[in-house]
C-alpha cells in the first residue's frame, strides 16, 4: 500500500507501469516527457496525460502541462519496488528457468503486480542460492532440471557419500 499517510491504496497494474515506465527513461535519459512515457509503454500521449493526472492527485508525480515528469518520495519508492520486482523475477526466468530473455521480459511484466512481497523476497533468495554456490557456474541440479525439461526423464542421481 502506497500514498500519503491519510490516503492509503493499492497502486494498479497500469499505474505501477507509469512509475516503472518514468524511473527507467529518468535513469537513461535524465528527464521523462510524455512522449517518452507513451513510446515507452505504447500508449498515446492522451493515455499518458489521465494517467499522470492520477498519479499526480494521489502524490506519486509531479507533472505540470507541458513539463517534465518527476517522481515524488512516494513515486519513487512505488518505482523502485516494481523495478526490483520485474529484476528478480527476469534474473529467475532467464537464469534458473533457461528462458529467452525477451520472452522472459514480457511475462516479468505481467508477473510483477502480483506477487505478494513474501514471494518476493523467497523467491530472491532462491536465485542467489541457484547463482552462487560455491565452485559452480550453474548448479548440476538445474541441469538435471533442464534435461527433465527437454526429455521428460529424470537423470540419475550420484549417491552421497555415506548413503
Amino acid at each position: 500500500m502506497y500514498g500519503r499517510k491519510d490516503k492509503k491504496f493499492k497502486l494498479t497494474p497500469a499505474m505501477e507501469d507509469y512509475l516503472e515506465a518514468i524511473a527507467t527513461i529518468k535513469q537513461k535519459q535524465g528527464v521523462a516527457r510524455v512522449r517518452d512515457i507513451g513510446d515507452f509503454l505504447h500508449v498515446k500521449p492522451s493515455s499518458v496525460h489521465s494517467a499522470l493526472s492520477n498519479l499526480s492527485k494521489r502524490g506519486f508525480v509531479i507533472h505540470e502541462r507541458y513539463e517534465f515528469v518527476d517522481l515524488t518520495s512516494e513515486g519513487e519508492k512505488a518505482a523502485k519496488d516494481v523495478i526490483k520486482r520485474h529484476e528478480i523475477l527476469l534474473n529467475f526466468l532467464t537464469t534458473v528457468l533457461g528462458i529467452d530473455w525477451s520472452v522472459a521480459n514480457k511475462d516479468a511484466c505481467l508477473m510483477e503486480h502480483s506477487l505478494s512481497g513474501e514471494t518476493v523476497q523467497k523467491l530472491t533468495k532462491f536465485v542467489e542460492f541457484a547463482q552462487n554456490r560455491p565452485g559452480q557456474d550453474r548448479p548440476e541440479w538445474l541441469h538435471s532440471f533442464e534435461h527433465y525439461y527437454q526429455t521428460g526423464e529424470f537423470r540419475n542421481c550420484r549417491k552421497r557419500a555415506g548413503k
